[in-house]
Parts: C-alpha cells; structure tokens; sequence
C-alpha cells in the first residue's frame, strides 16, 4: 500500500482503488463513553464527496463497513463524515469480555467463536474491546444467539453498534 500526505488528509492507492481517512465526530453521552472524541476509519473514495467505510467501527454508533458516506474536507483537508448516503445492510456490534484481565487471549477468545458464522473482527487492546462485522449474508439469527448467549453466560457484555430490520427481527 502505497501511503501520501495530502493537505492534512491521510491516502493510499492500492491498484485502482483510492483509499482515504474519513473521520466521525463522537457525540458524548456522559463524561466517560465514548473515551475518544473522534474516530477516524479507512474509505474508499467513490465519486464526488462520497466515501464506502472499509474499517469496523469501534466508537461511531449508527454505521457499518461497506455504508457509503457522505464526506467534507476541512481547511486542513480533513474528510469529516457528514452523513450516510447509502446502509450496506451489515452490522457492527461491539463485545468486552469479562475475565481474561483484558487479554488478547480474551479478545480472540471471541473473534474465534463467532469466525465460523462468517463474521470478522478486530480487537482494540487499550479498551479490550472488540468490534464485529457483520455482514448481511451471513445466518444473522445465528450470529444474534451467540451475541445474547455469550452474554447471559456472563462471557461478555455487548452493545449494538449498527443494527439493520433484519437483526432485530431475529430470535
């Protein structure tokens, strides 16, 4: 991946495709959550001001990988994710894990029980948290059961990040 600096945006070309940093504001609930107040994700660069997230969410509620955003650059030339344009039909849901002391070992723990159903993962050591992708075709009620499963077992706490009709229409 070839990386370039330009007017304070953050790019990469691989190939053809015209890979930017996109960057979302976090609204705070209280003091505490979410512990940053931006985040920043790579982004396709699609046509005029539009951008398709490519990263997992780890803090901006409301969004998924593969959702088309609409983007303005600052004077600094900062892309700041306006609004979405496009829902690409995934989700995003966040999972801590209890005990582990906050391994990676923990973290992976969950990244491999929900690998099978054909759901990704990233874990982010700093707030042992792990954000899933969850993409439209995969058994959504699979993935569900073992989100809710997980945590009457008292293995994790989550939180839904990005659900579509279909999630919450599953049991």
């Amino acid at each position: 991946m070839l990386s370039t600096m330009t007017a304070g945006q953050e790019k990469s070309v691989v190939g053809e495709i015209d890979w930017v940093k996109v960057v979302f504001e976090l609204p705070r609930a209280d003091s505490e959550w979410p512990p940053v107040g931006t985040e920043s994700m790579w982004a396709m660069r699609r046509e005029g001001d539009r951008a398709e997230l490519n990263n997992i969410p780890f803090f901006v509620r409301g969004y998924a990988s593969g959702d088309v955003v609409r983007v303005e650059a600052d004077g600094e030339g900062v892309l700041w994710v306006r609004e979405a344009v496009e829902y690409s039909d995934n989700c995003t849901i966040r999972i801590i894990p209890v005990g582990g002391d906050g391994s990676s070992e923990a973290r992976q723990a969950v990244l491999d029980a929900f690998t099978p159903l054909g759901v990704e993962g990233e874990g982010l050591a700093r707030f042992n948290l792990v954000a899933l992708h969850v993409p439209a075709g995969v058994d959504i009620r699979a993935v569900k059961q073992l989100v809710i499963q997980g945590a009457e077992a008292g293995r994790w706490h989550y939180e839904e990040g990005c659900v579509t009709d279909a999630w919450r229409a599953a049991g």
